[in-house]
C-alpha cells in the first residue's frame, strides 16, 4: 500500500506547507491553511494529446533562427469590445482567464458571444448550471447556433473524453473552481485542484491550438479565487467588474501576452444581454441644463481609446475637528498632493474644507492626465464659481504648480472635438507633437496652476 501523501495549503496566496502554521510565511495571513490530499494516480491520465490534430508532435531541440515566424490568424469575435481587450480577437491555443463578482454578467457574456461565433464549434463547459438554465438564458438573449455545443460535468476525465469526440474549435470552461480531476483527492474549489484542472487545460490548448476560456470567481477582497499561480499559467488574465447600481459593466486587461495591458471595454446590462458601448464619453457626462460649480471635464485615454469624463469635486466647510478627504474612482493620495499644491502654490486654505472627489459614472481612473481637470473642479467648488461649458482638460499637474505635457494629446483633442467641445486646455509644453491647424477646437496652451487660476475666476 502506498503512502497517502497531504500537504497544507494557504486558502489566500496557494502557498504549500508539509505543516500546519498559523501565519502564511507567503502573503502573512493569519488562519488560512488547511490539508488537502494530494496523491496522484497518473494510471488514470487520458490527457495524451499527439493524434488529436491528426499529425505526430515532436519535442526536441532547435535553434531560434529555425523556427519560421509566421502571424497568427486571430479568430474574430461578433464583439468588438471583447476583440479590443484581447488585443485583437482570440490567439489559436491561447488560455483565457475571466473573473468577476457573482452576478455581474460574466456568463452572460460568453454565452452570447458562443452563440454569436456562427462558423466555428463551440463547447460551453458548465459546472454550475443545468442546460435547462443555460437553455433558459440563450432564450432570453433570442440567439440561435447549430453548431454551439453544451456540456454539464465536472470532472475533467470526462470531459477531455467528450472534447477527443467533439474536436471544439473554441471551449469555454463555466468556471473553473467546480471542476475536480481524479488525479487529486482533495475537493473540488480547493487550491491543488484548481492548479491540476488549470495546469490540464493549458496542456490541451497549447497541444492542440485550441482556445479555452476559463470564467473564475473572485474571494471577497476582490481578488481572484485560487492559487496566485493560476493568473501565471494563463496568458491573459481579464477582469469583469461594475456597481449593480448601474447599468454599465467593465472588461479590464490585467495580463495579456498578446496584447496591451491598458485596454478598456465597455458594457451596457440590457434585457437582452449585454451591449458593447461603442462611445463612452457619451454615458460618463452627465446631460444637465443648469451650470453648477465642480464639476470639469477631462481628456483621459484608457488603452487605445480616448474618453471624456466628468470630475465631480465638493469643498465644504469643515465641522469637525480633522477636515475629511473622500474619494471615489480616484487616487485618495493623489488628491492630497494636488491640495498641497494648491495650498502651497495658490495660498488657497484647504486644510480647514472637507474635499469630497467624484468620477461620475462608477469609472475608476488611473491615467495622470486628469490632474488638471480634479485642480479645476476643486477650485470651481472653493469659489462656488462654475466652469464654462464646453470646455476640457488634459494636462498632468507637477509639485512646482507646473501643467505637464501628456502623450497622445491628438486623440485627446479629436475626441472633445468630435463631442462638440469648444476649448480645451493642455500644457505649452506640449507643444511639439500638436498641430492646431488640423483642428477646428481652440485649444489653450498653459504653463502653471496660476495661469488656469487666473483665466476662470
Amino acid at each position: 500500500m502506498s503512502k497517502v501523501k497531504s500537504s497544507f495549503f494557504c486558502q489566500n496566496c496557494g502557498y504549500e506547507s508539509v505543516k500546519w502554521v498559523g501565519q502564511c510565511p507567503s502573503c502573512s495571513q493569519w488562519n488560512t491553511f488547511v490539508e488537502e490530499l494530494i496523491q496522484k494516480d497518473h494510471s488514470k491520465d487520458n490527457s495524451g494529446w499527439k493524434d488529436y490534430n491528426g499529425g505526430k508532435r515532436t519535442t526536441k531541440i532547435i535553434t531560434l533562427n529555425e523556427i519560421k515566424s509566421s502571424e497568427e490568424t486571430r479568430l474574430m469575435t461578433s464583439d468588438a469590445e471583447l476583440n479590443r481587450v484581447l488585443g485583437g480577437g482570440i490567439v489559436p491555443g491561447s488560455l483565457v482567464l475571466v473573473a468577476g463578482e457573482p452576478g455581474i454578467g460574466k456568463s452572460t457574456l460568453f454565452l452570447q458571444n458562443g452563440l454569436w461565433l456562427k462558423d466555428v464549434s463551440v463547447l460551453y463547459i458548465s459546472g454550475e448550471e443545468s442546460e435547462q438554465q443555460i437553455k433558459m438564458r440563450a432564450d432570453r438573449l433570442k440567439l440561435k447556433n447549430d453548431r454551439f455545443y453544451l456540456l454539464t460535468e465536472t470532472s475533467t476525465q470526462t470531459i477531455f473524453q467528450e472534447i477527443k469526440k467533439l474536436k471544439p474549435q473554441l471551449v469555454i470552461v463555466d468556471s473553473i473552481q467546480t471542476l475536480h480531476t481524479s488525479f487529486i483527492d482533495s475537493s473540488p474549489g480547493s487550491v491543488s485542484q484548481i492548479r491540476e484542472c488549470a495546469a490540464e487545460f493549458q496542456r490541451f490548448a497549447k497541444e492542440t491550438n485550441t482556445p479555452v476560456f476559463l470564467i473564475g470567481h473572485i474571494t471577497k477582497d476582490g481578488s481572484i479565487a485560487g492559487p496566485k499561480i493560476l493568473e501565471h499559467m494563463v496568458d491573459t488574465v481579464l477582469q469583469f467588474e461594475g456597481d449593480r447600481h448601474y447599468a454599465y459593466r467593465i472588461l479590464r486587461t490585467l495580463k495579456n501576452r498578446f496584447g496591451s495591458t491598458a485596454e478598456l471595454g465597455i458594457y451596457e446590462m440590457t434585457d437582452e444581454g449585454m451591449r458593447g458601448v461603442l462611445n463612452p464619453s457619451e454615458i460618463l457626462i452627465t446631460q444637465k441644463e443648469d451650470q453648477l460649480s465642480g464639476i470639469a471635464i477631462a481628456a483621459t485615454i484608457e488603452g487605445m481609446r480616448p474618453l471624456l469624463i466628468e470630475v465631480q469635486a465638493l469643498v465644504t466647510q469643515s465641522v469637525y475637528g480633522t477636515p475629511q478627504r473622500t474619494v471615489s474612482g480616484f487616487d485618495l493620495r493623489r488628491l492630497q498632493l494636488l491640495l498641497a499644491v494648491l495650498e502651497k502654490r495658490g495660498g488657497f486654505h484647504f486644510g480647514m474644507k472637507d474635499v469630497f472627489l467624484n468620477i461620475a459614472g462608477g469609472i475608476k481612473v488611473e491615467d495622470p492626465s486628469i490632474d488638471l481637470a480634479v485642480l479645476c473642479a476643486l477650485l470651481s467648488s472653493y469659489e462656488d464659481v462654475p466652469l464654462p461649458p464646453h470646455i476640457c482638460f488634459a494636462g498632468e499637474v507637477g509639485l512646482s504648480g507646473e501643467i505637464r505635457a501628456v502623450n497622445r494629446i491628438d486623440q485627446r483633442i479629436a475626441e472633445a472635438e468630435k463631442l462638440g467641445f469648444e476649448k480645451i486646455i493642455v500644457s505649452k509644453y506640449n507643444q511639439k507633437g500638436l498641430h492646431k491647424k488640423k483642428f477646428e477646437i481652440e485649444v489653450v496652451l498653459m504653463g502653471r496652476v496660476e495661469e488656469v487660476y487666473r483665466y476662470f475666476f
